[in-house]
């Protein structure tokens, strides 16, 4: 109550750097003549990262496969979640499907290494299907609801990433099990883990908060599947041509979105940018993200973001920008109210020992391995500055 997280506001260090040379530039004489205003107009600047949005040709698509009207998978074994186990939960429920008999426990166990783990990555659960199971499967982002109608009529229930607005809390991230949809009513059948089995949901809400996580999906087959999968997917099945798909989807929802949805679009951007190591890029779609949270809302604002998606750590990490990575991470952590996400304590440690501070980026280090022992990019950092981690 003393501290509302919705009030808490990072503001990267470059924005900051921008303002005041504005102000030094405005307290300094110059011979230059001045712009002179039409009435009711307002000055506009440059806007850096106007370059990221050209206008495109939309790559044209073939023609997906006819699929039936409504469709219906059973055999999904629904699963009540723990608490923060939505992961885990659907996880499993979509295993269930093709006869796996764990549970959320037996990948609970695996996907969250405490109560305090706030969130598991598609990545962590793509790892527990390869590693655990017999089974194949993978993850791609920038879908739409063809793609997922499309699986769904073929026999694989999806698995999907969204921001979840219930009506008591702010925002926050859920997982759900995709297993039937039907066109006439507009509505998926959804395994909600958090709400009930069999659960309507409707297109236009997937299609607007499914845009929270980057339209993420996740698949799970068979080996001898393989292919078929592929097939439906068509290019979105490489990955490089996924991300390449991605990107010019966020470009087209900047130019049509506003408010909380512009700044996920933003932010979906710089997701994407950083996948093919466009790390300026990726930077700079980031800084408006944050410059769009600013004008959300505040009892609108997204701002558990950074438990799921630690993309702008990354991308300012390769940019040099290390202030600004700890600025965040200690932005997160208040907001937050406590200190219990390893990407967070990681990236802050790289920040750190790139800053010559070398007990505090051991510290960080430190910190993320205690909180997730398997959290790999922080045991070898450790090790590189001759730390054990254990």
């Amino acid at each position: 109550m003393l501290n509302p997280p919705e009030q808490v506001v990072f503001v990267p260090q470059e924005q900051i750097d921008a303002v005041v040379q504005s102000t030094l530039a405005a307290m300094t004489p110059s011979a230059l003549p001045t712009a002179t205003l039409l009435p009711d107009s307002t000055p506009t600047s440059v806007d850096p990262a106007a370059s990221l949005v050209p206008s495109m040709t939309p790559t044209l698509a073939p023609s997906p496969t006819p699929i039936p009207g409504q469709f219906l998978l059973e055999g999904i074994r629904h699963e009540y979640q723990q608490f923060n186990n939505c992961g885990p939960a659907n996880l499993s429920m979509a295993l269930s499907f093709w006869g796996w008999d764990g549970n959320q426990s037996d990948t609970g166990g695996y996907l969250r290494h405490s109560s305090f783990d706030k969130n598991v990555m598609p990545s962590e659960m793509l790892s527990f299907i390869l590693e655990e199971t017999a089974y194949q499967a993978l993850t791609r982002v920038g879908g739409d609801l063809e793609i997922i109608r499309q699986l769904l009529a073929a026999g694989f229930p999806v698995v999907i990433e969204k921001g979840y607005d219930p009506p008591d809390d702010d925002w926050m991230g859920h997982y759900l099990t995709l297993n039937g949809y039907d066109d006439e009513q507009q509505i998926f059948t959804a395994q909600d883990s958090l709400i009930m089995p069999d659960y309507p949901l409707p297109y236009d809400v997937v299609e607007q908060r499914w845009r929270d996580f980057n339209h993420v999906y996740l698949v799970v087959y068979p080996s001898e599947s393989a292919s078929e999968v592929a097939s439906i997917l068509g290019q979105q099945f490489n990955q490089a041509d996924n991300y390449e798909q991605a990107i010019q989807k966020a470009r087209q929802e900047i130019d049509e979105l506003d408010g909380r949805d512009l700044y996920f679009a933003w932010f979906n951007l710089g997701s994407n940018l950083l996948a093919q190591e466009d790390y300026a890029g990726a930077a700079a779609a980031y800084d408006q993200a944050f410059t769009v949270y600013t004008t959300i809302p505040e009892d609108e604002r997204p701002w558990r973001v950074m438990w799921y998606r630690d993309g702008p750590y990354e991308a300012y990490y390769h940019t040099g920008r290390y202030q600004d990575i700890i600025n965040l991470a200690n932005t997160t952590f208040f907001a937050l109210g406590e200190y219990t996400l390893e990407e967070s304590f990681y990236w802050r440690g790289m920040a750190k020992q790139a800053l010559d501070d070398y007990n505090g980026a051991v510290f960080d280090l430190k910190k993320a391995v205690e909180l997730n022992p398997r959290f790999t990019p922080a045991v070898l950092a450790l090790e590189e500055l001759g730390i054990e981690s254990n």
